[in-house]
């Protein structure tokens, strides 16, 4: 016997906090009945239906996608605008983000339709490190840069300890590039954590999610992880690597 929003997120619907939602919604049916209760279970011989259609358990799938900027981290928009799934239009199986990224940001973005494995590799408890690259305007001092590596005081709390470097700096553009890691996933968190600085973000791209990273993609690009890939992101996170 598994748990119901366990189960949705098995099949690939969504992941496990989306599962919940659609079951508090009444929009799941357990052999026939609309169940609203997150704690019940089911067993294979059960029928399980979302929104009038059963659940079909698809091969898992995990992808490594560099996001455009101007895309949403998202499988619809109610505004029309593009969306990652947008550019999966080959593949059979029904992916979403695992996690996200801000719309004009760009870079290394997860999706799969592994409800467990979204689960996993969001959890604040399992967040892993993510390093991004920062078009920045201004050129930040070296004081600057340690608060950043500190921690700095946002609206929802103080940020963990960053590893921040600076790379280049033009003063006739008055800007600079820096690479900042996180490992943390407030919203935004980087461009609020440079505008708490005096040196908001002009371009952002995310570049490297723990041993992940964009090599041989070109923006609008994606490949398939390998299973060895999936299985090291699985104990890195279970082990707070």
């Amino acid at each position: 016997m598994e748990r119901l929003q366990k189960v949705i997120a098995q099949a690939g619907i969504a992941s496990r906090r989306q599962a919940e939602k659609l079951i508090v919604q009444g929009k799941v049916t357990v052999n026939g009945q609309i169940v609203k209760e997150l704690g019940t279970k089911v067993s294979a011989a059960d029928k399980v239906e979302v929104n009038g259609i059963p659940l079909v358990e698809e091969e898992k799938k995990y992808f490594l996608f560099y996001k455009p900027r101007g895309v949403i981290s998202a499988v619809k928009d109610d505004k029309n605008r593009k969306v990652v799934t947008d550019f999966f239009d080959g593949i059979e199986e029904r992916v979403y983000p695992v996690g996200r990224l801000d719309y004009d940001t760009s870079g290394l973005l997860l999706l799969s339709n592994d409800g467990e494995f979204t689960q996993l590799m969001t959890h604040p408890k399992y967040e892993m490190n993510k390093t991004y690259i920062a078009k920045v305007k201004g050129i930040p001092a070296r004081e600057t840069l340690k608060k950043l590596e500190r921690g700095v005081l946002l609206e929802d709390g103080k940020t963990a300890p960053a590893k921040v470097k600076f790379l280049s700096g033009d003063k006739n553009k008055n800007s600079a590039i820096i690479e900042i890691t996180i490992h943390e996933g407030k919203n935004r968190q980087v461009r609020r954590m440079f505008d708490a600085v005096g040196h908001p973000v002009l371009k952002l791209k995310r570049e490297r999610l723990a041993f992940l990273d964009l090599k041989g993609l070109n923006a609008g690009d994606f490949r398939e992880l390998t299973p060895h890939e999936v299985k090291k992101l699985k104990v890195m996170a279970q082990t707070g690597q």
